[in-house]
């Protein structure tokens, strides 16, 4: 049959499944939001306050559900407010489809009104992007944005169509979509032989645990290789979830805020299981001396990660769920009880401590924790509040914890917390964030009003750049350089403008009142958290020194 190209989009959004695109319409894509309404009943559209926000919204739906999330903008600058979202998805690895309108075909590269080279910018923070220059080729195009996005290590594409090519006309066939299988080919017999072997002659092994075994869903796999290995467990902080934080062996993150167990243990063991990770500058410190008394041996899905940054013994290439099966099935039980006796001291001798009595950061994520029986799904900013979240909050399985982990990317919460919550709509959802990184997308607090979200959003406002201000403190001399909010900005107020339920707290008991009052909402609610400006984030380890040589407030008071 024949139809629009803007008919043929929908059509092929709806042979992959898709239930709700975030977007923010415009003049070169209204082709596509006018076949969208015809099918309003079939997809659900979000509209976001900024197109950003709805790439984080597509990203956090992701990261959520495990399927592709779908954002749309029109050209010109709808599509380059995309950029800071799709390159947050491509850094951690999230499968989403961005869908852009262009300038008709004859104006393309004449500097024509709201046009812009999207395909030219995006090609560096995708998997693949495409320009559809011929109707014809629109479906097929489609099909194989979705397939590249989830194939392999997944991650964004972006497709981006002229707006004659919306309005044009071609046949079009539905096609039934299979679904995208696992990298197995990869996987060596010779590879796994060498992995049991080191396993199994290994005295002191230990697991560390990356965002490739959450998106395999690799968790009960994972579960049974360490009940074989008996061996300690730490993470990244995208690997939050994929081991259970509540077992006895779990030690924590490792890196620069990772725990002193972890930091120790890692520094100390004679085999490091890296399953899944990338092994980024904020876990190794000093490569040259992480793990050195260790042979590495990598699990990965992409084999440019092998020996990137950190050189390793050996490796496994393919997915991590189909390792891990085939691993459990080759190696024997083993017994570590010494170092695991070795480890559990360590846990004992350096807990995590912050000051109890006074309202913090790490007491919000505890009590949260507290409230929520560990079953919330936890959405985060960048900054002091992110650590906390990470530290504090025990992640019981995998897609409980949103967070950017590769860009960085303050603003990315909220929105990403809207995408969650539409995704998880029978769980709590809650976003934390600074108040530096509130002010950067805070309009979205409109979309959950407009969407009747339930979510909770936590801003801990500390009026500073609280991570910035917090090397300023250790390492520029206490030279605060544009890190002070000294301005008279009404978080509480402009939650509720936007109609939101908003409070301000300053101290633990006004904090539990008003957090039970928001789990028992069905509406947006803001809780504004005052706190002390000079609070840090411990334990740390000094940027380019060895993990070995973390420290925290005690060490400091040493030292002094």
């Amino acid at each position: 049959m024949q139809l629009t190209g803007a008919q043929i989009v929908i059509e092929c959004l709806k042979e992959q499944g898709v239930d709700t695109v975030f977007g923010y319409p415009g003049g070169a894509i209204l082709n596509l939001y006018d076949e969208l309404y015809k099918h309003k009943d079939e997809i659900r559209h979000v509209l976001t306050s900024h197109e950003q926000g709805a790439s984080h919204a597509a990203d956090g739906y992701a990261r959520c559900s495990g399927k592709p999330g779908v954002c749309f903008a029109t050209s010109g600058p709808g599509a380059t407010n995309l950029v800071t979202g799709i390159a947050t998805a491509y850094m951690d690895s999230i499968p989403m489809v961005a869908i852009t309108c262009n300038v008709g075909l004859s104006l393309l590269g004449k500097d024509s009104f709201q046009e812009i080279d999207i395909t030219g910018i995006t090609t560096p923070i995708t998997k693949h992007n495409f320009i559809v220059k011929d109707v014809g080729d629109l479906a097929v195009t489609i099909r194989r944005a979705f397939k590249i996005a989830m194939t392999g290590r997944p991650g964004p594409v972006l497709v981006d169509i002229p707006k004659d090519i919306t309005a044009g006309k071609t046949d079009y066939e539905s096609v039934k979509i299979e679904k995208v299988g696992r990298v197995e080919n990869t996987i060596l017999e010779e590879d796994i032989e060498k992995a049991a072997e080191m396993i199994e002659k290994a005295q002191k092994p230990y697991v560390f645990v990356g965002g490739g075994a959450t998106i395999s869903d690799a968790s009960q796999e994972l579960a049974e290789f360490v009940e074989k290995v008996q061996a300690p467990v730490c993470d990244s902080l995208m690997g939050k979830g994929a081991f259970d934080g509540t077992k006895e062996n779990y030690t924590g993150m490792l890196g620069m805020h990772g725990t002193k167990t972890s930091n120790y243990g890692v520094s100390q063991c004679d085999l490091l299981i890296a399953i899944g990770v990338r092994f980024s500058d904020r876990v190794f410190g000093d490569a040259e001396r992480f793990a050195s008394q260790a042979k590495i041996l990598q699990l990965d899905i992409d084999p440019a990660e092998v020996n990137k940054n950190i050189l390793v013994d050996a490796k496994i290439i393919g997915d991590i769920k189909v390792i891990l099966q085939k691993l459990n099935g080759r190696i024997p039980s083993c017994s570590h009880s010494e170092w695991l006796a070795a480890i559990r001291k360590m846990k004992e001798d350096f807990p995590l401590k912050y000051e109890k009595g006074v309202l913090s950061g790490p007491y919000v994520v505890e009590k949260i924790y507290e409230m929520t029986q560990g079953d919330a799904v936890i959405v985060t900013e960048v900054g002091q509040h992110q650590m906390w979240a990470a530290q504090y909050y025990k992640y019981k399985e995998p897609h409980r914890f949103l967070t950017s982990g590769g860009l960085g990317t303050m603003g990315y919460g909220l929105g990403a917390a809207i995408g969650a919550q539409i995704a998880k709509p029978e769980k709590q959802v809650i976003n934390i964030a600074g108040d530096g990184c509130f002010r950067m997308n805070m309009n979205e607090v409109a979309t959950a009003v407009r969407e009747r979200l339930p979510l909770i959003q936590i801003v801990m406002n500390n009026h500073v750049l609280g991570m910035v201000h917090q090397w300023q403190d250790l390492f520029y001399g206490k030279r605060y350089s544009n890190t002070i909010f000294s301005d008279a900005v009404d978080f509480v107020k402009l939650s509720e403008a936007m109609g939101a339920k908003a409070v301000r707290v300053t101290s633990q008991k006004e904090f539990e009142d008003a957090f039970a009052d928001a789990l028992a909402a069905k509406h947006p609610y803001v809780i504004e958290c005052i706190l002390d400006s000079d609070d840090m984030v411990f334990p740390m380890v000094a940027p380019g020194t060895a993990i070995s040589e973390a420290f925290d407030a005690e060490d400091m008071n040493e030292r002094k």
